[in-house]
Formats: C-alpha cells, structure tokens, sequence
C-alpha cells in the first residue's frame, strides 16, 4: 500500500470514529454528569479525523509531524473520557470495548507514523 492509499484508509477510519462517537453522545442518558463528559469526548473524538485531515494536508514533514502530534493528543483524550464513561459507572464497559480498541488501534498506528515522520526528517536534515 503506498503512502496515499495509507493516508486515505487512515482518513476513512477517523471518520468512521467521529461518526461512532456522534452516535455514543446521541445514545448517553440526559443526566447532567453525562452530558458533560459527551461533550467533552465529541469534541475530542470528532477533532481526531479533522486534525488528521489537516495533516494530510501539511506542507512539510515538520508541519506534518506537528499535527499527527496533536491528532494523537486527540487520541488520548478520547481514550481517557471513554474511561471515565464506563468506570462512573454513566455506560457499560461491553459497549464501549469495540470503540476504545479501535482508536487504540489508532493511537498506535500514528504513533509508528509520528516516529516514522521524525526519522525522515532527521535523515533529510543529515543529507544537507
């Protein structure tokens, strides 16, 4: 797979994610204690497909490095919120599993990607 396909099927699972957190909010019960944590993972679950988006869009491998960086920043916060979702007490664990492994999944894959991106850049730096 090279380099534009990869990008395009990572595109496509961070969307996906976005639009599974849209419906985790639309299903959370209307307590005020769950209203808040929604709120705060539909912010950061639906940023992880626009800020990688806004990667694939990136000048440079700098600029590149600097927004998968904050995409995985996203990540981690989502990851974080699901927690607090199912250790409250506010969902089960069962039905937030498949979610959390898959932005996990995401987390890992960008980060090899990040690290990747560093390499390059430090390569190209030593060739000058």
């Amino acid at each position: 797979m090279g380099d534009f396909e990869f990008r395009e099927k990572l595109k496509e699972r961070t969307k996906t994610v976005a639009l599974r957190i849209i419906r985790l909010y639309q299903s959370l019960p209307k307590s005020g204690e769950a209203q808040v944590l929604g709120k705060q993972i539909i912010r950061s679950g639906t940023s992880i497909a626009a800020n990688y988006r806004a990667a694939c869009r990136a000048r440079s491998n700098a600029e590149f490095y600097s927004k998968v960086s904050i995409v995985i920043e996203e990540i981690d916060e989502t990851l974080f919120w699901l927690e607090l979702l199912w250790e409250s007490g506010i969902m089960k664990k069962d039905l937030l599993q498949d979610l959390y492994k898959e932005i996990e999944e995401l987390l890992k894959i960008l980060s090899v990607t990040r690290k990747n991106s560093k390499k390059t850049k430090d390569e190209k730096s030593t060739d000058n």
